[in-house]
């Protein structure tokens, strides 16, 4: 069981390696809220990490309800990830000074001295992904021959994987 963790984590660390921003996704009532944040680049092991203020609706979102989905796209490279995860708040000084870095004192001016800093971590469930390794001329060639042939095209490797 623990094998197919670690399967799970890696498989999605390789997914997400080289994609910054994501489209979080907080239920806000009885409508869906996305904004775009940045992933910290930490070694995965299940949990994604952003900065942020403790004074977001975000915040008040995730306190009424921790469901969220996190989305990934990266389409030079035909990559699409959905994570679905639950996020909790996070003030731990020591994690925060561990993925500080100084280019965040342009939403951050306090830098690590204010007052509202804080960690959003997700505890990631389950994801499902989208892979296709192909430039877009061997896509292109694979949809003219999917309509000529009425078969249909080949998308890629798409799976889903459960932490």
């Amino acid at each position: 069981m623990e094998n197919d963790r670690q399967e799970s984590i890696d498989k999605l660390k390789e997914l997400l390696e080289d994609i910054d921003f994501a489209m979080l996704t907080t239920v806000a009532g009885e409508k869906l809220h996305s904004r775009p944040m940045s992933t910290q680049q930490v070694e995965f092991d299940g949990d994604l990490w952003f900065f942020t203020s403790d004074r977001t609706h975000k915040v008040d979102e995730i306190q009424a309800d921790n469901r969220v989905n996190v989305a990934y796209s990266q389409p030079d490279d035909n990559t699409y990830v959905s994570v679905f995860g639950r996020a909790e708040m996070v003030k731990d000084r020591a994690k925060i000074e561990e993925l500080w870095n100084p280019i965040y004192k342009a939403w951050f001016p306090d830098g690590l001295d204010d007052p509202s800093l804080c960690l959003l971590k997700v505890a990631v469930e389950e994801a499902e992904y989208w892979d296709s390794s192909n430039s877009k001329i061997v896509q292109l060639v694979g949809f003219v021959k999917a309509l000529a042939t009425g078969q249909r095209a080949d998308g890629g490797d798409h799976g889903k994987i459960s932490l």
